[in-house]
C-alpha cells in the first residue's frame, strides 16, 4: 500500500491476506497485451470501494490519495460483472462460518426485504413506490444464515411483491448455497407463492406469525438473524440510500460491505459506528 494516512475503512494486512490471493489471480489472468500491471495498488483499489461504501461519497469525491473514480469504477464494474466481488465475499463467509463450527453451506436461511429510497440519478425504471411501506425508491431482498451472513441478494423496484423477491432470492439460495438448504423462514409479506416455489425447489418455507395483539417491534427466534444483517449494512452510508445506477451495483455493495465486516470479523476487529472513535488499521 502506498505511504499515505490510514483511514478507519482500510484493510489491515491480515485482512488483506484473506482476499489477497482471488484479487492477484484476476489481475494475472486479466495481464494487457503489454503486460503492463497498471498504476494502481490492488489492495488500494479495494481500499476504494469500501471507503466509498463506509462514508458514502460521490465517485468524484474520492480522496486524493486513494485510487480515482476512473480507476476504482473500472475494478468495481469489472468485479460487479464477472462476479469476482461474489467469489470472496463466499470465500469469506465459508470461513466465517467454519470457525463457528458450521458447515460451508447452511441449511436453513431467512429471508425479508427492505425498501430504501433512491437519489435523483437512478433511473425512474428501475424503481417504483412500495404502498406498505410508503417508500418510493427500490426494494432489498436478502437470504441470511443463522449467522447473519449473506447468503444470496436481489435488488428490485419498490413496488415489486415480496413474493417475486423472495422467488428471485430462493433460486439464488438453490444455485449457490450447495443444495444443501432444506428450510427457510418469512414473515407474513410473504404469501403462499413463496411456499409453493420453494417446496418446488426442495425448500420447506416456513411463515413466522406475528404475536397476537402484540404491537410494535418482537423480535422472531432466528429471523431475527435478518433485521440484525440490514441494521449492520446501514452502518455503510452507501447504503442508507440507493445511489446506484443498476440495481447489480446495488447487490454489489451488499456484497462489499459484508465483506469488510466479515474481514474485520475473522481479523478479531469490531465494525466501527460513527459515535465511537476507532484507531486506524496497521
Amino acid at each position: 500500500m502506498s505511504e499515505r494516512k490510514p483511514y478507519p475503512s482500510d484493510l489491515s494486512d491480515e485482512q488483506w491476506s484473506l482476499i489477497e490471493p482471488v484479487i492477484t489471480a484476476w489481475k494475472d489472468r486479466h495481464r494487457s497485451v503489454s503486460g503492463h500491471q497498471g498504476a494502481y495498488d490492488m489492495r488500494e483499489i479495494v481500499n476504494a470501494i469500501l471507503y466509498q461504501g463506509r462514508t458514502g461519497c460521490q465517485w468524484a469525491y474520492l480522496p486524493n490519495d486513494l485510487p480515482p473514480k476512473s480507476a476504482t469504477y473500472y475494478y468495481f464494474a469489472a468485479w460487479r460483472d464477472d462476479g469476482t466481488d461474489r467469489v470472496v465475499h463466499e470465500l469469506l463467509r465459508c470461513q466465517v462460518r467454519e470457525r463457528a463450527r458450521r458447515l460451508e453451506d447452511p441449511t436453513l436461511v431467512v429471508l425479508d426485504t427492505q425498501s430504501v429510497r433512491v437519489a435523483a440519478g437512478v433511473p425512474a425504471a428501475t424503481t417504483g413506490y412500495d404502498p406498505a411501506k410508503k417508500v418510493p425508491g427500490r426494494k432489498r431482498g436478502l437470504a441470511v444464515d443463522v449467522l447473519g451472513l449473506v447468503v444470496a441478494v436481489v435488488v428490485v423496484a419498490a413496488n415489486t411483491h415480496d413474493d417475486a423477491a423472495g422467488t428471485a432470492l430462493l433460486d439464488q439460495v438453490a444455485d449457490h448455497a450447495g443444495g444443501t438448504v432444506r428450510k427457510a423462514l418469512v414473515d407474513q409479506g410473504f404469501k403462499n407463492q413463496v411456499v409453493v416455489h420453494g417446496a418446488g425447489l426442495g425448500i420447506d418455507v416456513g411463515i413466522v406469525e406475528r404475536v397476537p395483539g402484540h404491537r410494535g417491534f418482537l423480535p422472531q427466534p432466528k429471523r431475527w438473524r435478518v433485521e440484525q444483517t440490514y441494521a449492520i449494512l446501514i452502518l455503510h452510508r452507501r447504503l442508507v440510500r440507493d445511489y446506484e445506477h443498476l440495481p447489480a451495483s446495488s447487490a454489489s455493495r451488499v456484497h462489499w460491505a459484508m465483506t469488510h465486516v466479515m474481514a474485520r470479523r475473522l481479523t478479531g476487529a469490531n465494525t466501527p459506528t460513527w459515535r465511537e472513535p476507532q484507531a486506524v488499521p496497521a
